[in-house]
């Protein structure tokens, strides 16, 4: 069965392509800046809807935000 989960590092490659800081995607998502710190330490994943609100300001599917690992 195949795993996902949520990419920093994809996010994060994006969001510099599109020019953006991590402080222009909390403010435009509603996300914190903590809980991107977070993700990028690994210490926390964010949830669907937040992802959801990332990837929309990103401008972006949920897909790219997403790794899937098969097993």
């Amino acid at each position: 069965m195949a795993k996902s989960y949520a990419d920093y590092s994809a996010y994060e490659t994006i969001k510099n392509a599109k020019g953006m800081t991590d402080y222009a995607v909390a403010k435009e998502s509603g996300v914190t800046t903590a809980t991107l710190t977070s993700w990028k330490q690994g210490a926390y994943t964010p949830k669907v809807d937040k992802l959801l609100k990332i990837a929309e300001v990103l401008g972006v599917s949920l897909d790219e935000l997403l790794t899937i690992e098969k097993e």
